[in-house]
């Protein structure tokens, strides 16, 4: 039950407009929650992100009233607490301010003070003709299937994942090697039930586009009058000797790769881990493994992840992972995997073309994914793209075909970030997922809605530090400005297309990547040669209008 709580420390409001404070509430332990003024007036509300706890007070506050963590991007209405863009799931609680007797107080109960987060209530009872079916179970289904039920929408949702456990917060395969499905759901099943969406684990085998049916390996179909394809990217395996037929080889996108993984690894530990590819999965996975193991990482390039961040940021990452225990080898392209002379069946060594031998208890491959389509491969309806993937316009409906949508690894869409001017466009991350999930469930619920949300594209990866990215380089990058102290890993990192900047990397320098973000949004990053003079974007103001 609601009551008053006094603020300590506050006899009055006196924030300062765009201010944020985190405050401690009187007669509830560890009760705080954080104020903020928008507008002229402050609102009281959690203080931590909903995704993965962030202190919102570190976050940047924008003139038209959104919050954004300063970790992952995830963002808030500051009015309503509702989110706006991903990847957070549950909004933030709100409560009314009471100004009294020299003091300040909040209305609310203690149990909501104390979750720093308000559960939305979609229970629904499904009803109409009409319904969706959206195929796969990753970031983008999750965003649109509870975007569906915030927007109103009241027809049959149904679900179908290939993976049989719920959808799970699948950046914590890579990072943390989470071998158990419960502990990383996304939503639970009474969650689905209460709203009416069906959840069925089944692999889907091919759509009918003009009869609106998806089948489904078990002989199954389910009709649609608006179909949601996000299938995710499928890990590519290495066509060379011994990668196919050797045991103890893996890849890494599942609960149960994961589980095969640790059980290799095994509970002494200590094993030789070979990782093919410098990748973002590779690395984190590298990062993952090495306290306990030793660990070697091959890549083709000169410094990891050089193709995206460039080989200066790259020897950064190098430098940090170097100093955890893993071994690089740059520069170097993979010839054969042999058997071990102990278990002829299993990996036992890692041949480059150097000449160079690896031994291998196990190897794990991180070379890349490609669009999960192959189920859409013979479909005289649509053509896919060269990578297979799918063609969409800027709200994610797929180019020829009517109700059908496509988001996620499997989408190529037209991006107008900064430097994009409409490039066609494939972004593996997991907020842009969401956020095009949630595009679409906004398309669905309100067909006269007006053009699509913008948002900028953000990631984040575990490389020994924590790396924020917003951006992205569909016509690439010509000039990279660095700032901070890149030595001791702690920089941002500036890339350039002529005077655009056109994506951020940081470490250590929180919130510049989510201050770049909005100001990216809007029209008004500095110039490559503005950030070059030592212009801090910290300092930039935030305009209020969108210009993508």
């Amino acid at each position: 039950m609601a009551q008053e709580y006094k603020i300590k420390g506050l006899s009055a409001l006196d924030l300062k407009s765009g201010e944020k404070r985190e405050v401690e509430v009187d007669g509830i332990e560890n009760g705080k929650v954080l104020l903020v003024n928008s507008g002229n007036k402050t609102h009281a509300m959690s203080p931590n992100c909903t995704h993965y706890g962030a202190p919102l007070k570190l976050g940047v506050l924008t003139p038209d009233g959104r919050l954004t963590c300063a970790w992952h991007g995830a963002c808030f209405n500051v009015a309503t607490g509702d989110v706006e863009d991903a990847p957070a799931l549950d909004p933030l609680a709100k409560f009314e301010i009471v100004e009294k007797g020299g003091a300040v107080y909040i209305k609310g109960d203690e149990e909501t003070i104390k979750a720093s987060r308000r559960s939305p209530n979609l229970k629904c009872s499904a009803q109409g003709q009409e319904k969706v079916v959206v195929v796969g179970g990753g970031s983008g289904a999750i965003g649109a299937l509870q975007s569906l039920r915030e927007q109103g929408y009241k027809g049959a949702i149904t679900v179908i994942s290939r993976e049989p456990y719920l959808p799970i917060d699948r950046t914590k395969l890579s990072k943390a090697l989470i071998a158990d499905s419960s502990k990383i759901l996304l939503r639970p099943q009474e969650w689905y039930d209460s709203a009416s969406i069906e959840t069925i684990s089944d692999d889907v085998s091919g759509v009918d586009f003009s009869k609106k049916s998806v089948s489904t390996e078990s002989g199954k179909s389910y009709s649609y009058t608006k179909l949601i394809l996000a299938t995710g990217g499928t890990p590519k395996a290495l066509p060379l000797p011994g990668f196919k037929d050797l045991e103890n080889v893996f890849l890494l996108r599942t609960i149960p790769d994961v589980q095969a993984i640790l059980a290799a690894v095994g509970e002494e530990k200590g094993k030789k881990i070979v990782v093919t590819g410098s990748s973002f999965i590779g690395m984190e996975v590298a990062n993952a493994l090495a306290k306990e193991n030793s660990v070697s990482v091959i890549g083709m390039e000169s410094a990891p992840l050089e193709r995206v961040m460039g080989a200066e940021v790259g020897q950064i990452f190098q430098r940090t992972l170097t100093k955890s225990g893993v071994t690089f080898h740059m520069s170097a392209s993979v010839d054969k995997a042999s058997p071990s002379t102990s278990s002829p069946k299993s990996v036992g060594a890692v041949h480059l073309k150097d000449g160079t031998v690896l031994p291998a208890d196990l190897v794990i491959l991180g070379v890349g994914v490609s669009p999960a389509t192959s189920f859409l491969q013979s479909s005289k309806d649509l053509s896919l793209e060269k990578d297979g993937s799918l063609q969409c316009d800027e709200s994610f409906a797929v180019k020829g075909l009517s109700d059908v949508y496509a988001i996620g690894d499997i989408a190529t869409y037209p991006y107008h970030g900064p430097g994009g001017n409409g490039a066609l466009t494939r972004i593996e991350h997991w907020n842009v997922a969401q956020n095009a999930g949630r595009s679409v469930a906004r398309s669905i619920a309100h067909p006269t809605a007006s053009k699509p949300k913008p948002f900028i594209p953000i990631f984040w990866s575990a490389l020994g530090s924590q790396l924020r990215y917003c951006g992205n380089t569909p016509n690439g990058w010509d000039e990279l400005v660095l700032q901070g102290s890149p030595d001791e890993g702690k920089f941002a990192a500036f890339y350039g297309k002529g005077e655009v900047v056109v994506a951020v990397a940081s470490m250590m320098m929180d919130p510049v990547m989510t201050k770049s973000a909005e100001l990216m949004r809007r029209g008004k990053m500095p110039k490559l040669s503005e950030l070059k003079g030592g212009t801090d974007v910290l300092e930039v103001g935030i305009p209020s209008e969108v210009k993508i």
